[in-house]
């Protein structure tokens, strides 16, 4: 696999072509960097909160404390402010809608600046990958962060692949696929969870 530079980013990017990388909207062409594609805050939200389950279930039979419950929606305009408090999780999207070739997949962080505040973010996304960019914020820092919507907060970074891979050939596995608002943890899906269940139920005394 290769990192690809400025160069070979502007060949790729909104080419109109089949192997293009397509960002839209990319606003500003300084969001191309050496190595890296600056992305944006996008507008909607979803908070963590608590309530008074105590914990999130990934248990597939028991949904009454899924990880729905634990999260609020929020929606703010471009140039407005949202808050991230001390230790608080929220799941965000990025601004623009990101589509990957079969043979470049990508990975996103924090910028520097973010990550000195506290707020971070590492994720990774699949060659032929359609959608938002999920952006699973976290404040580290031990004081409220309040971020700008529409503001440049994450990197991308693309990689070729040596070969091509089918990033929807297992469509009924994505579960994120082509998503333009954040979305909760679909963990409760994980097609092995029934079958670990049963093992636990099969152990239990009287079950032979």
């Amino acid at each position: 696999m290769a990192l690809l530079t400025r160069t070979e980013l502007n060949k790729r990017i909104n080419t109109g072509e089949a192997e293009q990388i397509f960002i839209d909207p990319l606003l500003d062409d300084s969001q191309v960097g050496a190595v890296s594609v600056d992305l944006r805050l996008g507008c909607d939200f979803l908070v963590s909160v608590l309530n008074h389950k105590s914990s999130v279930n990934i248990h597939p039979q028991e949904s009454d404390s899924g990880p729905d419950i634990f999260f609020q929606a929020a929606r703010r305009d471009i140039g407005d402010t949202f808050l991230i408090h001390p230790s608080q999780t929220v799941l965000a999207t990025s601004l623009e809608y990101i589509g990957l070739p079969s043979d470049i997949y990508a990975d996103v962080i924090s910028r520097s600046s973010y990550h000195r505040l506290g707020v971070s973010i590492s994720s990774m996304f699949q060659p032929g990958f359609r959608g938002c960019i999920s952006l699973e914020l976290f404040n580290h820092s031990n004081v409220p962060v309040e971020l700008v919507i529409g503001s440049r907060i994450v990197q991308a970074r693309f990689f070729k692949n040596h070969h091509e891979e089918d990033y929807l050939r297992d469509g009924p596995r994505r579960k994120y696929i082509g998503n333009v608002r954040p979305m909760i943890s679909k963990a409760p899906q994980d097609t092995d969870l029934p079958r670990l269940v049963a093992l636990s139920q099969n152990k239990k005394p009287g079950n032979g």
